[in-house]
């Protein structure tokens, strides 16, 4: 991989910073680009383990990676989105990334290589102490900040999750992990199997169909797919006729209104959701396709994320016979493929196991305050956006049932206007302190498994607000954009006055 040209270490000094950023992906440039325009006289740096900015979209390389989000709502509220395309490919998201960086000069503020293992708040000095290991040299060194910005995301980015398959190692093809693809895979005209059945194996599927001798989707349990147009042409039509700011607000606009209204008829008329989608399946793929058996989930509409296909690939793929879908159990890897509990065998040269990630808060590092190790399995989030009896500390998860960046773009205006009111008041930290007993739930209440699988390592939520962790855009609007910064549950505090004698 080639070094990003930009980002120095002369963002780093002896001082403390205002605000540490982590991470250099969608999350973290959006919180650069806030305190950059909201407190311009306040020194912040991002941490960026890797060695070029784009997160989550430099560091998968498999085939036909994209948003299955319309970039309309994914991209930054304050950049308008010009691409033609929606529906966007990784490269496009990572060209606006650095477009973002570059617009708001923050090349000078990305420190590359340094990945922050360990976090210790002190209340004497009323800072955090970061340590930082240097990936490029194996180095550790110490940061210090008053505030942390955790835009480190949810997934374990080291190693994704793959089950435990019987005879693994009689297999004597490839098995690949999509989050590890091999830059020089060569798949061509080789048989293909995919294990998996979300939105990573309903990209790679039409993606590799074309090269491939054939591509089997192995899924245990289907998902619901639904196709949508690449490009969103009222929107393109918008940007063109009245401009390109303008036209994105609409459009931005238009989607949040869409995603709401369709998530909330799923959520209501779940019985009806499930025939449309059925119906939409059915107008793509070939007659006499057994869709009750490959597209007929056992839950309902937006229990679990929706997978989005642009222009309809997968559909497209199923139907040209290039691709094809096996529902079923595997029983054993044999040395040809797959064997499944019915007795098939599915021939494989390359076996793919788009099994999922696994979660992991903060990119695993460790959190103390004063030396005595913080469970976050204890703490509760306080309007998603900081944990109860952690100071300081902003954390960036997303919707799960929208755009991810809708919710980012309110955190980072929330983050801000605590600021400003730490500025005012002359206080130093504020933590979320909680009730004792209050009533918990799962801070993400989703069906996939890659949350279920990691429940026990995250903080919980609550059931009233101002403690839940909500999923719609007009809810954050009130709590976190127009909310208050200053209620009986935030705990703000001067440090004493040091008198010289």
């Amino acid at each position: 991989m080639t070094p990003d040209p930009t980002g120095t270490a002369s963002a780093l000094s002896d001082q403390p910073l205002d605000v540490a950023i982590l991470g250099a992906g969608i999350s973290g440039i959006g919180a650069a680009h806030y305190l950059t325009v909201e407190h311009p006289g306040k020194t912040f740096a991002i941490l960026e383990s890797r060695d070029t900015i784009g997160g989550t979209w430099d560091l998968f390389r498999y085939p036909g990676i994209r948003s299955d989000s319309d970039l309309h709502t994914f991209g930054y509220e304050f950049k308008p989105w010009l691409d033609p395309q929606a529906i966007a490919d990784a490269p496009r998201i990572v060209e606006y990334l650095r477009e973002a960086v570059a617009d708001d000069r923050l090349e000078s503020r990305i420190v590359f290589n340094r990945r922050a293992v360990s976090a210790d708040w002190s209340d004497a000095e009323q800072l955090w102490t970061l340590t930082v290991r240097h990936n490029d040299t194996g180095e550790t060194s110490l940061v210090k900040a008053r505030w942390v910005f955790a835009g480190t995301g949810y997934y374990n980015y080291e190693e994704g999750f793959t089950p435990e398959f019987a005879g693994r190692d009689r297999f004597t093809g490839q098995i690949i992990h999509p989050q590890h693809w091999p830059e020089d895979l060569d798949y061509k005209n080789k048989k293909v199997v995919v294990i998996g059945s979300g939105a990573t194996a309903v990209t790679l599927v039409p993606s590799m169909a074309d090269d491939a001798a054939h591509v089997t989707m192995l899924q245990r349990t289907p998902t619901y797919v639904i196709p949508l147009p690449r490009e969103d042409a009222i929107a393109n039509a918008m940007k063109k006729t009245l401009g390109a700011k303008r036209g994105f607000q609409l459009s931005r606009n238009k989607n949040i209104l869409q995603q709401k209204i369709v998530y909330a008829l799923c959520q209501r008329f779940p019985r009806a959701a499930r025939k449309v989608i059925r119906q939409s399946n059915a107008a793509l793929l070939p007659r006499d396709f057994d869709i009750d058996t490959h597209f007929n989930p056992p839950y309902n509409p937006w229990d679990q994320r929706l997978c989005v296909v642009p222009d309809g690939d997968l559909f497209k793929a199923l139907k040209r016979g290039t691709a094809s879908i096996v529902t079923g159990r595997i029983k054993t890897f044999v040395e040809g493929g797959i064997e499944l509990e019915d007795g098939t065998v599915l021939e494989a040269d390359i076996i793919v196991t788009a099994t999922g990630l696994n979660l992991q808060m903060f990119g695993g590092m460790e959190l103390s305050r004063n030396g005595e190790a913080i469970n976050l399995a204890d703490t509760i989030a306080y309007r998603g956006a900081m944990l109860s009896g952690i100071p300081n500390w902003a954390l960036a998860i997303g919707y799960t049932n929208s755009s991810w960046t809708l919710k980012i773009g309110l955190l980072c205006e929330y983050l801000c206007r605590v600021l400003t009111h730490m500025d005012e008041g002359g206080y130093t930290s504020v933590e979320p302190v909680a009730d004792p007993g209050m009533e918990t739930r799962p801070l993400l209440d989703f069906g996939a498994g890659y949350v279920q699988r990691a429940l026990d390592t995250l903080p919980k939520q609550g059931t009233v607000s101002p403690w839940t962790m909500t999923m719609a855009v007009s809810a954050d609007v009130k709590q976190l954009r127009k909310g208050q910064v200053d209620d009986r549950f935030l705990s703000y505090r001067k440090a004493p006055v040091t008198i010289d004698a």
